[in-house]
Formats: structure tokens, C-alpha cells, sequence
């Protein structure tokens, strides 16, 4: 298993600076991170601090409540990808799936993913905010919508990645999924896959490598 490339390299900080997204960048190429996830503004930039690499950018849509509108997150999905984004992280409308109103979701959705072309699309569910039941309806719609991952958290709204959620949603989901929010060390990580990620969302990903090697794995 190449550990490296299940990691989205990620600072989604409001107060991240260029120095800082380039500090993200060189880990994700000294380790062969899979990509940098970071907010839509840095896009541009981290796209040519990675030029030549195969390391991709993430970027995220509705950050980090997903209260947007559907057509202003289609805008950031479109700008994020003429930008050079290659996936989009959307938070999903989490007020619009609790009151069951799960044909405006749907739409959403299905929106975004048009929006993104090519480009991945991953979608926040929030779990800590969600019931099972609710976790349970949002993989379905997701599911429906043709998205590429279902994504546990933003990490800025209660608790993050839990393994149970994670099960969860890897045994009623068709798409892969991302866990994110709190995967600090090796053992987080390799818990989360063996629950069923393909994909970790984490600001402490060289942390991890570096305990990774330190352990002669």
C-alpha cells in the first residue's frame, strides 16, 4: 500500500498565507501526496507551484456550512476549475437534507457535478451533524447525483471522521469515501482505512508520513 497517495495534503485555514500554501505544496511533493486540498483563492497559485508534478489540487464549493445557493456553488465549481482544480470538495446543503427536502439536494448536486466536467466531485455530508438514518439518505442522493465521493466532514463543524460513520458509509454508498476532520496520526489513518476510506482529508499528513518512516513501515 502507497499510504502517500490516499492523502489530500489540506489547509483550508481563513488565515493561510502564500508561504503557508507553499509549505503545503513542497510536503505534497517531497512525500507524493495524492493532492493539496485548499481554498478556492489559493487555486491559481498552488496549480503553479505544482507544475510538473503529478500532485493535484482540491478545492472546495458552499465552504464550510453549505448554505450557498446551488447556483453560486456551481460558480465556484466552475471558477475552481478553470482555475486549475482537478476535484471539488462540496458541502452539501445539511438544512435542506434534515428537512427532508431531498429533491433540492439532488439538484444540487447533480449541478456541481455537471459543473465540474472532468473533475471529481467529493461531497461533504457533515456527519456529525446528520443521524444515521440522515448519513444513510445522503449517500443515496449522492449516489443518484453520479458523485465520486462521499466525504465525512469539513473539520470546522463538531467532531470530525469517526470510524463507525466511515462503515457506514462505505457499506450503503456506491461512491468511494473520503474521511476528514481530526486524522492526526498513523493509527487514525490506517483505522479510518481499513473502515472503508480510500481517500484521507488531513492538514497532518507529512506528520503521519514522517511516524510512517520513523516505524520503518
Amino acid at each position: 500500500m502507497d499510504l502517500a497517495k490516499y492523502f489530500d495534503h489540506t489547509n483550508l485555514s481563513p488565515t493561510a498565507s502564500r508561504a503557508d500554501i507553499e509549505t503545503l505544496c513542497s510536503q505534497a511533493k517531497d512525500y507524493g501526496f495524492y493532492s493539496v486540498c485548499i481554498q478556492p483563492f489559493y487555486v491559481s497559485y498552488a496549480r503553479k507551484l505544482l507544475e510538473g508534478t503529478d500532485v493535484k489540487v482540491a478545492s472546495v464549493v458552499g465552504f464550510p456550512q453549505g448554505q450557498n445557493t446551488a447556483k453560486v456553488k456551481v460558480f465556484e465549481a466552475i471558477e475552481c476549475i478553470e482555475n486549475g482544480a482537478h476535484e471539488i470538495d462540496m458541502v452539501l446543503n445539511i438544512a435542506a437534507l434534515k428537512e427532508g427536502r431531498d429533491h433540492l439536494v439532488l439538484d444540487e448536486i447533480r449541478r456541481v457535478k455537471e459543473a465540474c466536467g472532468n473533475g471529481l466531485l467529493k461531497v461533504i455530508l457533515e456527519t456529525s451533524q446528520l443521524s444515521k438514518d440522515e448519513i444513510i439518505r445522503a449517500c443515496r442522493i449522492c449516489d443518484e447525483a453520479g458523485a465520486d465521493f462521499v466525504k465525512t466532514s469539513t473539520g470546522f463543524q463538531g467532531r470530525g471522521a469517526s470510524l463507525e460513520d466511515v462503515s457506514l458509509m462505505h457499506s450503503v454508498s456506491k461512491a468511494r469515501v473520503k474521511a476528514s476532520g481530526g486524522i492526526r496520526s498513523l493509527a487514525d489513518c490506517l483505522a479510518m482505512i481499513e473502515a472503508g476510506a480510500s481517500r484521507i482529508g488531513s492538514s497532518s499528513g507529512h506528520k503521519i508520513m514522517q511516524e510512517l518512516r520513523n516505524e520503518g513501515l
